[in-house]
């Protein structure tokens, strides 16, 4: 009988192109590109974009170490049994602590990520991460002096409305069964498969460094999430330095002269690219009101570009799934254009 000779199989190779990180390449051809088209201007733009990053690195480091601390407790259960019961009433109230929280729509993706990884539902979730980008109190006092008090009022209610509105609406999406899982499969914040994990199930242990597990899972969790989401900003304020320097702001004025109906629905759609951040963006929508803007093409260029900015939209496409990121830019825009109708016949 012939003997079958069984031979080892070769050990698969993994292609180089596979072991590079996508987001720190992504960088990398960003600053490369604007070496190339703006020699003189590079050093400046990266130097911007790295002080917004600096601004922001506090609040990403308190958001990833109280995500550890919840997962090396293993008090995750106790978030999400917290808004059992109560989530309309929770709806209301993240739309109106948003409209209060000093968050640009960077800023805040850190919270979200924390928020739902300890099980808070995404309706509540949501109401606060479409109302923070869009007001504060500070932000209300410099729109109010630039743009009028009118207008700061008007945006504060369009922002705590937006944010009741869009948790509504997922509320009751997911009650039909919907975005069960919002958050991406291989997020640090959820682990390696798709529902989060909690490392120590029972009764919540908050003084978590009397035990080395529970120590080790503090140090990873942080450590993932500082290096998933770090990047991620990175390369949003890098976009946002990099549009702050070359986007042709005036020539938007020409397309968004104007207060009817369809230049609304343009402004909103207009604000998704060419927004730069909150206080950059009021002193250019006051520019574009004077080149002959409507009230209500205004409102809706600052309203959905809060929301939606090119910036903001890179972070949240790496957090979430792909049917909760067209959730999101769809409830901005409808809000967005909701705003502006609204404020232009109030106007």
């Amino acid at each position: 009988m012939a003997e079958t000779v069984r031979r080892a199989a070769p050990p698969l190779r993994t292609s180089p192109l596979r072991r590079i990180d996508g987001v720190l390449a992504a960088i990398a051809a960003l600053v490369a590109a604007m070496a190339l088209a703006d020699p003189g201007g590079v050093k400046a733009t990266i130097g911007a974009a790295a002080g917004a990053f600096a601004a922001t690195l506090p609040v990403l480091v308190a958001a990833t170490l109280a995500l550890a601390w919840v997962r090396a407790a293993g008090a995750e259960a106790l978030v999400g049994r917290a808004f059992r019961g109560r989530e309309g009433w929770m709806i209301v109230m993240a739309a109106a602590a948003g409209a209060l929280a000093p968050f640009c729509s960077c800023q805040v993706i850190p919270f979200v990520a924390a928020l739902l990884a300890m099980g808070a539902p995404l309706s509540a979730v949501m109401a606060f991460w479409l109302a923070s980008p869009l007001m504060d109190p500070a932000m209300f006092l410099f729109t109010a002096g630039v743009l009028g008090t009118g207008f700061a009022v008007a945006k504060t209610v369009a922002a705590v409305a937006i944010g009741v509105g869009g948790g509504a609406a997922v509320r009751a999406l997911a009650g039909r069964g919907l975005l069960a899982e919002p958050l991406r499969a291989r997020s640090p914040a959820t682990g390696c498969c798709s529902r989060p994990r909690t490392a120590f199930p029972g009764t919540a242990v908050w003084a978590f460094w009397r035990e080395p597990a529970r120590v080790a899972t503090f140090g990873a969790t942080a450590a993932q999430n500082l290096w998933f989401l770090g990047r991620w900003l990175a390369l949003a304020y890098l976009v946002e330095a990099a549009m702050l320097a070359h986007l042709p702001a005036g020539a938007i004025a020409g397309w968004l002269g104007g207060d009817g109906a369809l230049t609304v629905v343009a402004a909103a759609a207009a604000g998704v690219p060419a927004y730069l951040n909150g206080y950059a963006a009021v002193p250019l929508v006051a520019g574009l009101m004077a080149q002959g803007m409507g009230p209500g093409a205004a409102m809706a260029f600052v309203v959905a570009g809060g929301m939606t900015s090119v910036p903001a939209a890179l972070a949240v496409w790496a957090l979430v799934r792909p049917g909760v990121f067209a959730l999101y830019l769809g409830l901005a825009l409808v809000g967005a254009v909701a705003a502006g109708l609204g404020w232009a016949m109030l106007a």
